[in-house]
Parts: C-alpha cells; structure tokens; sequence
C-alpha cells in the first residue's frame, strides 16, 4: 500500500493536488472534519460522504482513554470500527500537551497527563502515542509533539522544538507499520527565526507530508500569516502541507494561497452546536429573534440538506427550542460550507483566477474593506 502526493496545477503559491492512500484518492486543498471521539459529533457517515468530506480525523489522548485501541484494533481499526472506509488522519496527542495545560507534566520522558475521565494518570511517550495510531489504523498519522501555548517566552519556544525533534526522532523509530504516512510538524510558534530553524530540521527527516503546528492559538492573524508563509516557503514542494487546527473560512482562503493544501478544524461543528451559520458574509445567529419569521433558506446559495429542505425560521425555532436537530443541521450546513469553498478554490486555481476567487471572497466577507492582514497573505501569495 502506497501514499503519495503530486501537484496537479499551480497559480504562484497556491496549488491543486491528489493524495493517494490506502483508502482512496482526495483532491487538495481540503478541509478535514475533526471526530474527537472517532465521530464527527451529530453527523453521520452517509451525511459527511453527501457533503464532500474526504478525510475524517481522530483524536489519540481521547481515544486511548475510551474505547481504547485494542478495542478499535480487534474491531477492524477505525475504518471499521467506525464505518468510516475512507481515509482517517489521527493526531498524536500533542495538542492536548496544550490544552489540558492544568492536567500534565511535560519531561524528556513524554507528557504525564491526570485522566480527565477518572483521575488517573497517564504517561504519552512518543512511542505509546505511536502505538495507539498504529492500533486505531489511520491512514495519515502524526509525530508526537508539542504544542506550545501562545504567548510564551522565547526560551521556552526553543527548548519545546527542540524537544519535539527529538520526539520525531522517537515516533519514527517506534512506527512498525508501512501502510501508514507519518507527518512530522514544525513548531516555532510565531518567533520566525525558530520557525525557520523547526521547519528544516523538521524537512530533514524526508517524510511522506509535513504539518504546520503551534499556530491559531490564540497569536493575531498578522503574526499568524508570515509564519505560513515562511513554512510553505521552506517545506518541500512534492510533499503535502497541513495547517493544524485553521477552519476560519478566511483563514482558508488566505492558507491556500500561501500554499496550504490541508486544513482540520472543530470551527464549523462547534460553531453550528453554538447555533450560528457560515455564510459568505460571516456568520448567521440563528437563534436571534429577527429569524423567527425568515422564510429563505439559511444560505441560498448552498446546496446542502438543511439548505435544500429548511428555512430560517424552522431552524431557529430548533435551536431556540433545544432540539438537537438544529443544532446538527447547522454543523451539516457548516461542513458543507467549507467544503464547497475547497472546491470553488481547486477550480480556481486550475484556471488561474485563484486572484479573481479571493477578490470576490473579501468583497462579500468585508464590503468596507479586506483587513490589513488580509491583504499581506495575498501580496505574499503574489495574488495581489
């Protein structure tokens, strides 16, 4: 079983692309839907395949501690255990080094973690991060790294990279099995010096695609965007390059331009459970009163079920009533959104009008006006 990644067409920065894995061939730029518990939360496998999804991803702290991956392992891995046939990414439980930052313990060892669950303690080396991805058996896996919070001192970045290289080193020595790409991730915060030195050394390891980690953390958009810029710059360009964590439909477009060809997010879901709707100008309140007689569909333009089937009014009568099926068409109708702004970019790079695409987008996002920060992704890109 083979992985592999080719460019299929180009404007300046920005590129379309094919990923081969063992469970099927996705299209790039794409945007991964986040299933923490092996489950895109409300939605079903026949909802997520109708909407465009193409990878699905899971968590690897939350599902060590339940199902655990023997379990996941004797059940057919999460293909098919969950049903799920096509690819899976899982992450390597770096992010909750950040995340739980109250609950753990950072040594050279790995992460000691306090089980969120019932209290007891966890110890996620590289090595057991690397066992569980290979028991759950997700296509794409990652590097145990990690995560470093925003602010945080530069000391503290250069000793974390440098630790999450040695952990690289560890992850690759522990991966026994060979239908499965490990991504290693670059880290550096939004120190650009670090992010150089992270990114090469990260490079150096020849893996099948790389990520770009310890960004939308918190840091402002305007020190988010030279540090993809330097990292799409400096990472190799037949290899595959995933933004960790980015699903603001902005932050997508301006991703693609700088190079980006993957994208995960728990944004659109969590978003919809919240009752808001991704549209073109930002986001609906479906919850507010100035819907409750609203006729038009959430968005007009889309194409998903709950745009097809529903109005506003009905929506926000779910959401106001505490139904769960508001709140799942909404994260439907989120999804969908952000897949079909990954198709609408692909088209637009194959016919080189990636510029023109992104013009249009800020138009209707920002009628006063695209943002400063904005504009400096597409003069990076060399869109603008």
């Amino acid at each position: 079983m083979t992985f592999e990644f080719s460019v299929e067409a180009r404007q300046n920065k920005a590129r379309t692309g094919r990923l081969e894995t063992p469970h099927g061939s996705v299209p790039t730029p794409l945007f991964m839907p986040v299933g923490t518990q092996a489950t895109v939360k409300g939605l079903s496998n026949r909802e997520l395949a109708e909407i465009g999804s193409q990878i699905v991803l899971g968590n690897t702290y939350h599902l060590l501690l339940r199902p655990g991956p023997e379990r996941v392992a004797d059940l057919g891995g999460l293909h098919g255990f969950t049903g799920w046939r096509r690819p899976w990414l899982t992450d390597s439980g770096g992010f909750q080094v950040m995340s739980l930052g109250h609950r753990r313990v950072i040594s050279e060892e790995g992460v000691a973690f306090s089980n969120h669950l019932n209290g007891d303690r966890i110890l996620l080396t590289p090595e057991l991060s690397i066992g569980v991805q290979e028991k759950l058996g997700a296509d794409i896996i990652m590097a145990f790294d990690e995560c470093p919070p925003y602010p945080a001192q530069r000391e503290y970045l250069k000793g974390s990279l440098e630790r999450t290289l040695r952990w690289l080193e560890r992850s690759l020595a522990a991966k026994t099995r060979d239908d499965q790409a490990l991504f290693g991730i670059a880290q550096g915060g939004v120190d650009l010096e670090l992010r150089r030195l992270s990114t090469l050394e990260t490079a150096s390891f020849d893996l099948p695609g790389y990520a770009i980690g310890g960004l939308a953390v918190g840091e402002p958009k305007e020190k988010m965007i030279p540090a993809v810029d330097l990292s799409t710059d400096l990472l190799p360009e037949d290899r595959p390059r995933y933004l960790m964590g980015v699903g603001h439909p902005e932050d997508l477009v301006a991703g693609v331009a700088l190079g980006v060809d993957m994208f995960d997010c728990v944004y659109p879901t969590r978003t919809g459970r919240f009752g808001y709707a991704l549209v073109d100008e930002g986001r609906l309140n479906l919850s507010a009163a100035r819907y409750k007689d609203d006729p038009a569909p959430i968005d007009g333009s889309c194409d998903c079920y709950a745009c097809r089937n529903h109005s506003r009014a009905y929506v926000n009568h779910l959401v106001r009533a505490g139904e769960m099926l508001g709140l799942r068409l909404l994260s439907l109708h989120n999804l969908r959104f952000l897949h079909r702004l990954m198709e609408e970019a692909r088209a637009a790079i194959a016919a080189g009008a990636y510029d023109d695409f992104a013009r249009e987008f800020a138009a209707r996002r920002w009628p006063a006006g695209a943002p400063a920060w904005f504009h400096d992704a597409m003069e990076r890109a060399g869109m603008w």
